[in-house]
């Protein structure tokens, strides 16, 4: 396998349960690396466990943005400072089964697909009614013919060129849907891997309601704009 630079980007916002096991597992990923961590405006410890995690690890870049900003805005200023060829979004609440990040990121080094999307396992506790992932992919489908799986995935892979061959991030949590549609129109070859990783779930309380509702909305505004620009 040729060897490339890879840039890990993992956004931050309020993950002090998690980002101290996700990023020592993400140092074991065997690549000639970086892994820059966003955190956008993070109010609890995030920000003090980085830096006492940085000077750990000289592979480890850390930035802090003044005020929260969304994922898209934090992956695209993680994205700036990246200096890899294949550059790799990942959650910051993926502890140690960010390890299975390298069957996300070979099929891109293999020159297999210009983009993996990680297919997430079954859900271990009951969640919502799959009412966004259907818009997701129905919207998808129509924009651009392609059956997706994991519609909503932020776990991914690709080539730089990917990202310069399109008009940057949308925002909130239409972020995924935005990029897979903008990477399909521009003629890339996207693949789908089940892959094991574990993350935080949101359940059937108000809180996951409320999530669930932000996240329809702005997928919803995504791909009205999508349309519209295709028009």
């Amino acid at each position: 396998m040729e060897s490339k630079f890879v840039s890990i980007i993992i956004p931050a916002f309020n993950e002090e349960d998690y980002i101290e096991k996700t990023i020592h597992s993400a140092m074991k990923l065997p690549y000639l690396k970086e892994v820059i961590v966003v955190d956008d405006g993070s109010r609890d410890h995030t920000k003090k466990i980085l830096s006492l995690l940085k000077p750990l690890y000289k592979e480890l870049r850390v930035f802090s943005l003044n005020h929260n900003q969304g994922k898209g805005q934090a992956l695209m200023y993680g994205v700036k400072q990246a200096n890899g060829e294949i550059l790799v979004f990942l959650d910051a609440d993926l502890g140690e089964s960010i390890s299975y990040a390298t069957k996300l990121i070979d099929p891109v080094l293999q020159q297999n697909a210009d983009m993996t999307i990680a297919i997430f396992p079954m859900s271990k506790k009951k969640g919502g009614f799959g009412i966004v992932k259907k818009l997701a992919q129905q919207g998808i489908y129509l924009a651009t013919g392609f059956k997706t799986k994991a519609p909503l995935s932020g776990q991914r892979a690709m080539k730089r060129e990917v990202l310069t061959n399109i008009h940057g991030l949308d925002k909130g949590f239409g972020i995924e849907v935005g990029l897979t549609i903008d990477v399909l129109k521009r003629g890339f070859h996207i693949q789908e891997i089940k892959i094991p990783f574990s993350h935080r779930e949101t359940g059937r309380d108000l809180q996951g309601f409320i999530h669930r509702g932000r996240e329809f909305i702005d997928v919803f505004k995504t791909l009205i704009k999508k349309w519209r620009m295709s028009e």
